[in-house]
């Protein structure tokens, strides 16, 4: 149907999330067409992201700086730190305009069925984080799974050796529903009305 070349692009499109085999020739196509709008600028904005783009030592955001933006902006409350899975979920909480706190991308979450135990995950970094004395209070904004409830125990349980207030979402985030699929209000309210874990 088509060169090699397209279909390569073809098969790497489709390897994006939310994107088929259908989609991904849709995408290719409307690329090709438009080479000099759209897929020149796509190279290079590809190539500085994959030249500039790191992950934060402190928190674990994706930025050109390290530390983030977000950790380096002194008007954030450094004595709240909201623990997430993955930088989606981060951005989903950005997106809501509702905490000014600081984060803690975890990196997944425990789950032994696929071998993932507390070794796999930034969790000692946290716990470094949570003994500083600036730090107040913990947010598990984590996954309403099964593995997200599990990581969020044991999170809190290694959590009480320090001085920190450990919390979690309010209910409203649904039973396994994650972070970056829900909407807005739903988010805000949920970090509004959260509670001791």
């Amino acid at each position: 149907m088509a060169g090699p070349e397209i279909e390569s692009l073809i098969r790497q499109l489709s390897k994006l999330p939310g994107l088929g085999p259908r989609s991904a020739r849709r995408v290719a196509l409307a690329l090709i067409k438009r080479r000099e709008t759209l897929l020149d600028p796509l190279i290079q904005t590809l190539g500085a992201a994959a030249e500039t783009v790191k992950i934060c030592s402190s928190c674990g955001n994706y930025d050109s700086q390290d530390p983030c933006a977000i950790c380096e902006d002194p008007r954030r409350d450094g004595t709240i730190i909201c623990v997430v899975e993955d930088v989606a979920d981060l951005w989903a909480l950005e997106r809501t305009a509702s905490f000014r706190g600081r984060y803690h991308v975890t990196g997944g979450l425990l789950s032994p069925l696929d071998g993932i135990g507390p070794g796999d995950l930034k969790l000692d970094l946290l716990l470094t984080r949570a003994r500083n004395s600036e730090v107040k209070e913990i947010i598990l904004a984590l996954s309403a799974t099964v593995d997200g409830q599990t990581t969020a125990h044991y999170i809190a349980e290694r959590l009480q050796e320090t001085e920190t207030t450990v919390s979690g979402l309010a209910h409203g985030v649904p039973i396994g529903g994650e972070l970056d699929y829900l909407d807005d209000g739903t988010i805000s309210a949920a970090l509004k009305a959260r509670r001791p874990v």
